[in-house]
């Protein structure tokens, strides 16, 4: 089955209007590996959503014009064709887009730093892929995480820049609510789990993460499957670990595991069984590895962004395990070439 209506196709193969269009949408589709303007088009919704819903609607005008001008980067800078047209100079762009508006109070310097970020996204992309090529693993996420976390620490340099959600650098402290505690009813824990999907898009919202998943099952199946064990994996976990409820009820433990429970799952490999628990393990540590990662940046006053989703993965496609790669997943240059299909279009 084709990813695309032969409509919009044939639209974008005769018009550069339609076509730049098409390369944006699949931008935000890559996210969380979706080579689909359709489902682009379902995750901004997301995005616009949650940020109208909290009053922020400067993130979704962040996540739009960072796709934009990473994209816009890309082209000037004459990069690879086809991975330009498969959106994979525009995902990281996004999430600088939306980062920045979430962590900064909106005023002129944010909109500069912005606008910087997501042009340097691309710059970073090119950067770790020809670095990570030499492993033959993908750049992911990490050139939005590098970024952003120098934006971030800039303000503490620059008194034009203040920042909004993050607090001063601090030592790390015991969590105050254990496990022991009182645990949330079932309806929060549907809605934390809804929210890992949102908040890959740093999006707080239950309903996004209804748009994220109806985006995922537009292009993929087995992503859906894949994004929903992974964030339920991560509300059993971090439950059962005891972290914070806060973080756990607003979907902070699960955004990098549903990342790398997709990726591993069916993104990298085949899906099969003997995949499946390598998935698994994987999302595990995930949970584990944000723990940690939170309590060691903490003194720099940066978040862990998607950090701990990209070490985990790399980790878990470095060793080669021999498993079945995924034949419509191959790695070009260090970045992702293509993504699979689900089970209805023959994986």
């Amino acid at each position: 089955m084709p990813d695309t209506p032969s409509a919009w196709t044939t639209m974008v193969e005769r018009n550069a209007i339609v076509r730049f269009v098409d390369i944006n949408l699949r931008g935000a589709g890559q996210v969380i590996f979706q080579n689909n303007p359709l489902t682009g088009l379902f995750f901004l919704a997301a995005i616009a959503w949650g940020a109208i819903s909290d009053d922020q609607i400067a993130i979704a005008y962040g996540a739009l014009t960072a796709l934009v001008i990473a994209t816009i980067t890309a082209m000037l800078l004459d990069v690879d064709h086809s991975s330009l047209r498969q959106g994979l100079f525009g995902f990281n762009g996004v999430l600088v887009g939306a980062a920045v508006p979430t962590s900064f109070s909106v005023d002129p310097a944010m909109w500069l730093i912005l606008v910087i970020g997501a042009a340097v996204s691309t710059i970073v992309m090119l950067a770790v892929s020809n670095v990570m090529k030499t492993w033959g693993v993908p750049a992911l996420t990490f050139p939005f995480v590098l970024t952003t976390w120098f934006l971030v620490l800039a303000a503490y340099s620059f008194g034009h820049l203040s920042i909004a959600s993050m607090g001063p650098p601090e030592l790390p402290h015991p969590v105050g609510e254990l496990a022991g505690g009182p645990q949330p009813a079932p309806l929060p824990l549907l809605e934390a789990w809804l929210k890992g999907p949102a908040q890959v898009f740093l999006i707080n919202n239950a309903v996004s993460g209804v748009l994220v998943v109806l985006g995922l099952l537009v292009n993929s199946a087995w992503a859906v499957l894949f994004a929903l064990i992974g964030s339920a994996v991560a509300l059993a976990l971090s439950l059962g670990l005891g972290a914070s409820l806060a973080d756990v009820t607003a979907g902070l433990y699960g955004f990098s595991p549903v990342l790398t429970a997709v990726g591993l799952g069916c993104v990298f490999y085949e899906p099969s069984w003997r995949v499946a628990l390598f998935a698994l393990l994987g999302t595990m540590f995930t949970v584990i590895v944000q723990g940690a990662m939170d309590a060691a940046i903490a003194p720099f006053g940066i978040p862990t962004f998607t950090a701990p989703f990209v070490f985990v993965t790399w980790l878990f496609l470095l060793p080669k395990a021999k498993l079945q790669p995924h034949p419509h997943a191959p790695i070009k240059d260090g970045v992702l070439t293509r993504t699979p299909p689900g089970p209805a279009e023959g994986a």
